[in-house]
């Protein structure tokens, strides 16, 4: 069990947390990248439709399944075209990026490298298409730290609804309490925290400014000490 404590000049007796049994990482903008290649990608082909990407674009999209994402995007934009047919585009210009740029986001190998030396397990919970998730954190030799994946076809209501983050307790074992789960956005802290795990914020250039209410930490970085004093790693 570790223990936290009231802010000073607080009388209240320490509260007991439960100690941490497994971790979830959300995979696009937390564990990678590649929101920003998104972004990047995603200006190259609405430009073919005379308009761009900003972040206002990215708020309306973020953090969701593909395809949930792109109808809004369509919506969102006032383009005339399939909503599937922007998707697949999009996707080939994201992936051509990801082979040239794809990076791991600040501190990601420390965390899984520390959290395997514990013993404490990982996986991935992520809006994104499972082949997509497994092809990202191959490429980045990250495999071995992963008990198991889940996606998009893994559930049938997707981030902000927290079903991915109950069935991710169900699959470890664990009661949601005793799991950390790392998320980038808003949509998907609001998954995190509707399903009772302990939530960290780590939002970039492009979620700063989300809503993360109800997450335990917001950090900058998941190389910041805060993590691993919470994570007890």
């Amino acid at each position: 069990m570790s223990v936290v404590t009231m802010a000073s000049g607080q009388q209240n007796a320490p509260r007991k947390v439960p100690a941490v049994e497994a971790v979830c990482f959300d995979l696009d903008g937390t564990m990678f990248n590649t929101e920003h290649l998104f972004f990047e990608a995603g200006d190259t082909v609405l430009q073919k439709f005379e308009r761009r990407m900003t972040r206002e674009v990215m708020d309306v999209i973020i953090g969701r399944r593909p395809m949930e994402s792109f109808t809004r995007l369509v919506e969102y934009l006032a383009i005339d075209v399939d909503p599937a047919h922007l998707l697949e585009i999009s996707r080939e210009a994201h992936h051509e990026l990801i082979r040239e740029k794809l990076a791991p986001m600040p501190g990601v190998v420390e965390l899984l490298e520390a959290l395997s030396k514990q013993g404490i397990p990982c996986a991935v919970t992520t809006s994104s298409p499972r082949d997509y998730a497994q092809n990202l954190v191959e490429q980045a030799g990250l495999m071995s730290h992963f008990q198991f994946f889940l996606t998009s076809a893994d559930v049938s209501q997707g981030k902000p609804h927290p079903e991915i983050y109950l069935k991710a307790a169900s699959t470890f074992g664990v009661r949601p309490e005793k799991m950390v789960v790392f998320e980038d956005s808003a949509a998907g802290t609001r998954a995190a925290v509707l399903a009772r795990a302990r939530t960290i914020a780590v939002p970039h250039e492009f979620t700063a400014s989300h809503d993360f209410t109800g997450a335990e930490l917001r950090v900058e970085t998941l190389t910041d000490r805060q993590v691993y004093e919470l994570l007890a790693v």
